[in-house]
């Protein structure tokens, strides 16, 4: 299996709504936020979770903006972000 890296942009005040929409969905994907000051998220899901991940965001964009948006070239304030994508290009 690979894991799979989904980067997003919400308002700040939804990260934690989308947090909890994951948390809920025990083994799908965990969100982590990259980015505070600019509301980027990430949503790390396995290959096999992927079209389930991609369906709750699916239905969590029905209720408020997000927009996925490419990997950051820049994810410093995020250790561990940063340690497992070093060097490793982006999946189509």
């Amino acid at each position: 299996m690979q894991l799979h890296d989904i980067y997003l942009e919400v308002s700040a005040a939804h990260i934690a709504y989308v947090k909890f929409i994951f948390e809920s969905y025990e083994e799908v994907g965990i969100i982590r936020t990259v980015d505070n000051q600019k509301a980027v998220i990430v949503l790390l899901a396995m290959t096999d979770f992927l079209d389930t991940a991609r369906k709750i965001l699916d239905s969590i964009g029905n209720d408020i903006a997000l927009r996925e948006i490419p990997r950051p070239a820049n994810m410093k304030n995020d250790w561990l972000m940063a340690e497992l994508f070093a060097g490793v290009e982006p999946l189509a």
